[in-house]
């Protein structure tokens, strides 16, 4: 299986070199194989009715026109337009199901590609970018879906129709079809040879349009920092080069398609011009009739556009198997954390009176995998009784909130473990650890959802009364209720609609509906006004009363009363103790302390001592 632990933007994997990598895509065909057969029976039907119009204008020209028997011309009639008749219908049934195929396997394939995405843990959202994975969500099963609904059906269709015309010429008139055949290299060439850049540039062409996606998907994210910061100018001239760089390459791509496409008419036309010469000169000497020669015609201009199809369909045949490996990168990606095979489950009754929440780190070190030469922790030992409250302190890069992200398992540490409830979460399915935690961040994600279904992400299900009290232990009810629907209110993106405070309040009270084991605020009254914060300390005191919780700490003064507080320092603990014993034990946290406690003027290099 692929991994994508390696340094760098995006994922990268050998390239094929045809469209080989297309029968990837019979596995998302099988569950819907009688469509598959309908649509192929369909297809079959109207390539060989297809071919028997060239029986019939051999009996409409020599029957119906050259000898004028009575009822000649009504049945050669009668039967091109039976023929006509039953393409028809097969062309509906098949443009149906091949329809339907194409929206239901592109339909599965964004699924399967989406549940396998949100299963990836941290390390693989390092390295790559979020709109080169939109692009592949989007742009490239759009393109699969053209390609299993219409281009795939075509490109069978008219080679069957190709190689069908080929044969019926031999059998009308082996000598003409034989002249015909020289130049057949003379088109397969240049579509060999060209064939190879056509795919090289098709995956280049759709990377450019991904690094589009991306930059526009960033900028837009952060527009708030590109207007403040009066950057518009130079992310448009950014996002213009982008553009260029994407038009360019498709340029290119469909400069060597139009040439190749422009050889192959020529070199047909001369072959039927040909043919014209040698088979006109046989009708006057009478080696054969005109109806043979015009079914001869016929069949060689049935060739011709159908090779014409053909090449242009490859052409399209060939950015699918681009795009189709970029999919099958992200199918075949394994999450570097998943449940084991025999996962340990957590048994809370065997708990001392029920009791969960231990947590202990056991002589862990970290390192990110985007900065495997920096340790982000090292031998890192911490035992958190049940019901605890601890803070983490320190400055900037001390290693707070790899704590958290260790807790939740997003990443495994390099050595050591961690525990809770007496469970090595690396033993553990990470569904089931992370049930158990719940986190306030310092800046919380909102949906662009209700506020009734942004407060029940923290316990899907949840009734309304559950999710409303939630909100009044955090505070956060006051405002919900004067919103325009109440809880019924969308937010807008990201929570656009409130301000800093009250996101913040509505992710407390997603913590508080969730009632977890262990409680992790980053901290999480940092947003809000001094009223709000004594109300909403209220409602975290209610809320983490007997149960472990964990507060990485920027201010001092909201964690003073803590039962312990670990200070931190490059991935390490300094010092462990209250307030009053840190004053005396840490040099480091009296520094901390002095900054914030004593100094009448906050200055830069406290920000930057405290901020994490």
């Amino acid at each position: 299986m692929a991994r994508y632990s390696t340094p760098g933007p995006g994922l990268e994997r050998a390239k094929s070199r045809n469209i080989k990598v297309l029968r990837r895509i019979w596995y998302f065909l099988i569950p819907y194989t009688p469509q598959v057969v309908g649509a192929s029976a369909a297809l079959l039907l109207t390539a060989g009715a297809t071919l028997a119009i060239g029986r019939g204008l051999t009996g409409l020209i020599d029957q119906g026109f050259g000898t004028g028997t009575d009822g000649s011309l009504e049945k050669a009639l009668f039967f091109l337009m039976a023929l006509g008749l039953i393409i028809a219908a097969g062309s509906c049934i098949r443009f149906y199901l091949m329809a339907w195929l194409g929206e239901r396997v592109v339909a599965d394939i964004r699924n399967a590609v989406f549940t396998r995405i949100i299963h990836f843990d941290q390390s693989f959202f390092e390295v790559t970018r979020t709109g080169e994975i939109l692009s592949r969500l989007t742009t490239d099963t759009t393109l699969l879906q053209s390609i299993v609904g219409s281009s795939m059906s075509m490109a069978i269709r008219n080679f069957i129709l190709m190689v069908g015309g080929i044969v019926m010429m031999f059998v009308t008139n082996p000598k003409l079809a034989a002249i015909s055949l020289i130049l057949v290299p003379i088109v397969v060439i240049p579509v060999l040879l060209l064939g190879r850049r056509v795919r090289t540039l098709s995956k280049m062409s759709q990377d450019r349009v991904a690094d589009v996606g991306a930059f526009a998907e960033e900028t837009l994210n952060g527009i708030h920092t590109v207007q403040a910061f009066t950057h518009e100018a130079r992310d448009i001239a950014h996002f213009g080069e982008d553009v260029a760089n994407a038009f360019d390459t498709a340029l290119q791509r469909h400069r060597i398609r139009s040439f190749l496409n422009a050889t192959v008419t020529l070199v047909v036309f001369f072959g039927i011009g040909a043919v014209l010469l040698v088979g006109g000169g046989d009708v006057i000497d009478g080696s054969i009739t005109g109806g043979e020669l015009g079914a001869f015609l016929f069949y060689a201009m049935m060739v011709a556009l159908s090779a014409g199809i053909v090449s242009e369909v490859y052409g399209d045949l060939q950015r699918a198997a681009g795009a189709t490996e970029r999919l099958i990168e992200l199918l075949e990606t394994e999450p570097e954390i998943r449940r084991p095979e025999n996962a340990i489950a957590f048994d809370d009754a065997s708990l001392p009176d029920g009791q969960g929440g231990r947590v202990s780190f056991e002589n862990v070190t970290f390192n990110y995998p985007s900065r495997p030469d920096l340790a982000a922790l090292t031998g890192f030992s911490l035992e958190i009784a049940p019901g605890e409250t601890v803070a983490l302190v320190g400055p900037s890069g001390a290693g707070k909130s790899t704590v958290f992200e260790l807790l939740f398992r997003f990443y495994d540490p390099k050595s050591g473990s961690i525990r809770i409830d007496g469970v090595n979460i690396a033993e553990a399915d990470p569904v089931e650890v992370r049930e158990r935690l719940a986190l306030v961040p310092q800046e919380p994600f909102l949906f662009g959802e209700t506020a009734l279904t942004n407060i029940e992400y923290g316990r899907p299900g949840a009734s309304r009364e559950d999710v409303m009290a939630a909100a009044r232990d955090a505070m956060a009810d006051n405002f919900i209720v004067k919103l325009p629907d109440g809880y019924d209110s969308f937010l807008g993106e990201r929570g656009i609609r409130l301000s800093g405070g009250q996101r913040q309040r509505i992710s407390i009270a997603r913590a508080v509906l969730r009632n977890p084991s262990v409680l992790l605020l980053d901290e999480a009254t940092s947003a809000l006004d001094a009223e709000n914060e004594r109300l909403v300390q209220n409602g975290l005191q209610r809320l983490m009363s007997g149960r472990t919780t964990l507060i990485i700490a920027h201010r001092l003064s909201t964690v003073i009363k803590a039962d312990r507080i670990v200070v931190m320092d490059q991935g390490s603990i300094d010092a462990i103790g209250t307030h009053e014993e840190l004053l005396g034990l840490s040099p480091l946290y009296k520094k901390l302390a002095d900054l914030q406690f004593f100094d009448t003027g906050p200055t830069v290099e406290l920000q930057k001592d405290v901020a994490d």
